[in-house]
């Protein structure tokens, strides 16, 4: 891959990461907010308040995930492995990496993974 590729997923890596740390911290916000209205719900309000911020919370973990690997692949272009399966070490290719720029595994790893055979 050469440097001028390198950069534009550089670029892409780090506005996903911008987006989805603006994702998780509305979320953090709008849960705090929901806390500080608990004392003038009635029950059925706070069940519901209740549901939401375990919906966020699992967003934000499905986020955190997503934040890991996406710094996961930055430390990959700082190392030089960027763009290589993790599995069988062959080239991910060019119409993946553009899809998924973080993406660990090649098309083939990647169905055994989801399969659970890796």
């Amino acid at each position: 891959m050469d440097e001028k590729e390198l950069k534009a997923f550089r670029e892409k890596l780090n506005e996903a990461k911008a987006a989805v740390l603006d994702r998780v911290q509305k979320a953090e916000t709008y849960g705090r907010e929901a806390d500080a209205d608990g004392e003038a719900m009635d029950l059925a309000d706070k069940a519901s308040s209740s549901y939401t911020k375990e919906f966020l919370f699992s967003l934000s973990n499905a986020d955190r995930m997503l934040l890991q690997s996406i710094d996961q692949a930055l430390s990959r272009m700082d190392d030089g492995t960027y763009g290589l399966c993790q599995n069988c070490e062959e080239v991910i290719g060019g119409k993946r990496l553009q899809a998924i720029p973080w993406a660990h595994f090649c098309i083939a790893c990647q169905e055994l993974q989801e399969e659970g055979k890796l």
